[in-house]
């Protein structure tokens, strides 16, 4: 029998592995999704994120609330060392998943022509097609990486990552370059590179499959009283339901959005087809960037749940609270200072990744202005969201989050429709969104947690001093260089590597990472002694 006990690790050490691997994957993708812009064009890239928002309306059903009660059950399973209990939410949870991802999976392949219509761009259809199964193959994934979350071993899940990503990248670009070259079809192309998408998935299943085989050897020589399976899949759809309603329900607020923003282009506004794919290109590579801060707090809202589970499980509340103040710290020292630079370099940074002219840059540099304000409220959304769930209450995050899609669909709407405004108007309503989701939260965690409520807006305090401190001396530094140089890569990669050293200066003297922040890291009492942090 090949034991191998599972690896646990601290908050922060989970959250490092699972940003580590983020890192590596987000420069991956933008080896994939910069040049992947270029072979296939605005169009062409158009088609390719229609299919990843039908995609992610599937993908958020079969996967946004089964990992987290799989995570939060695990973790009392494992805090009480009932280890027959995890083999059981195990194997109840992959019941579900395969449930799910195989409706998914057909009806997407069967019904893409009819989707890309609903979607107003027709030519999407092979890109749907080509990404239906890794509907199926991302179910499978999700529960083995809720298994291994539960436990606090997050390594299985970043590797599994970089594994999908470097097929994307391989066989993604390999195909798109393909079509193009011998058909020049810009919408087979678009598929060609969503192709690698899915095999990415299939991938990481095999991998993971092999990592769960190993760890399950171990946990099936310790025993313990497991629960009915009728009983535990329900305790799962308890927690998973409430969710994956209101993670989906955004979703499907995000799809019908989407139309509405093409509807409204060639509707109240009066662009052609080609105009409005062309415009939603743009929008759609502003967003691609907008969701890159996101990336690396997704690794700390992951880490938190079953961190705090396991706390509250054997009745900890300060172990709870000082965890919950440390990830409040680390999501505004990581989201603050990316969404400034984000809204201050917008400009160069367009021209860097996809060479826009005078035309395009007046349309994608206030675009990526706006979504870099609602980075700082995507992200703290993301942590607060992690906190009520880690909780117990699943239905608060659900409410807040169709409240703030409602709002994003009725602005977009009225604004989209404004000629003077057409598609600038679209991040007005996603900032919108996100600011009406964050305030409802804080109210409801206030009134929710009482006396045990995490410092927000004290904590956040210093990361918000330097990241604007950060801003302006990036603010100044790209205005100076874009006066003596003409390289829009020498403006940008300048003012990144500028903002970078004045941020890392300003949070050593400032002190805003704590002790007990370092200590929950790998190597933390070097990394604190290094630091002088006391």
């Amino acid at each position: 029998m090949n034991e191998q006990p599972i690896k646990k690790q601290s908050f922060l050490q989970g959250a490092a592995i699972l940003a580590l691997a983020t890192a590596i994957v987000k420069v991956i993708g933008a080896c994939y999704k910069i040049p992947l812009g270029n072979i296939i064009g605005d169009d062409g890239y158009g088609y390719f994120t229609t299919a990843y928002d039908i995609y992610s309306v599937l993908l958020t059903i079969s996967t946004a609330g089964l990992p987290v009660a799989m995570s939060r059950m695990i973790s009392e399973s494992q805090a009480l060392g009932n280890h027959a209990q995890i083999r059981q939410v195990y194997r109840a949870s992959l019941y579900v998943f395969l449930t799910i991802g195989i409706v998914g999976s057909g009806g997407m392949l069967l019904l893409c022509r009819q989707l890309a219509v609903f979607m107003e761009q027709p030519n999407a259809w092979a890109a749907i097609a080509a990404l239906a199964p890794a509907v199926l193959f991302v179910c499978i994934i999700s529960s083995y990486r809720g298994f291994f979350q539960g436990q606090s071993n997050m390594t299985p899940t970043s590797v599994s990552q970089v594994f999908e990503a470097l097929c994307k990248l391989f066989i993604g670009l390999g195909a798109a370059w393909l079509v193009m070259d011998r058909t020049g079809d810009v919408a087979l192309a678009a598929g060609g590179a969503i192709l690698g998408v899915t095999i990415g998935c299939i991938v990481s299943a095999l991998y993971l499959g092999v990592k769960h085989r190993r760890a399950a050897a171990y946990l099936t020589a310790r025993g313990g009283a497991v629960k009915p399976m009728g009983v535990t899949v329900r305790q799962l759809l308890a927690i998973a339901i409430p969710i994956t309603i209101g993670a989906a329900g955004l979703q499907l607020i995000n799809l019908v959005d989407a139309k509405i923003v093409m509807a409204q282009l060639k509707g109240a506004v009066g662009f052609t087809q080609t105009e409005a794919d062309n415009l939603k290109g743009i929008y759609n590579f502003c967003q691609t960037l907008f969701n890159l801060p996101a990336a690396f707090i997704v690794p700390i809202t992951v880490s938190i749940i079953p961190s705090i589970t396991g706390y509250l499980t054997v009745r900890d509340n300060r172990a709870a609270l000082q965890v919950e103040e440390s990830a409040v710290r680390i999501t505004a020292l990581l989201g603050l200072p990316c969404g400034v630079g984000l809204a201050v370099v917008a400009g160069p940074i367009l021209q860097m990744l996809r060479g826009y002219g005078a035309g395009q840059l007046a349309i994608g540099r206030p675009i990526l202005m706006i979504f870099g304000v609602a980075v700082i409220f995507n992200c703290l959304v993301l942590l607060t969201n992690a906190i009520m769930q880690a909780h117990g209450n699943v239905t608060t995050p659900l409410l807040d989050m169709l409240i703030g899609g409602i709002v994003k669909v009725v602005v977009n709407y009225v604004l989209v429709g404004i000629p003077s405004l057409n598609i600038i108007g679209a991040p007005i309503g996603t900032l919108c969104c996100y600011i009406t989701i964050l305030s409802l939260n804080l109210i409801f965690m206030r009134r929710m947690l009482r006396g045990d409520c995490p410092r927000a807006l004290r904590t956040m305090a210093k990361p918000l001093a330097a990241s604007l401190v950060m801003g302006a001396a990036a603010w100044a530094c790209a205005g100076l260089l874009g006066r003596l140089v003409d390289s829009a890569t020498i403006v940008c990669l300048g003012t990144i590597a500028l903002a970078c050293v004045v941020y890392a200066v300003l949070v050593v003297a400032l002190r805003i990472i704590t002790l007990e922040d370092c200590m929950l890291l790998p190597k933390g009492e070097k990394i604190a002694k290094l630091l002088r942090i006391r």
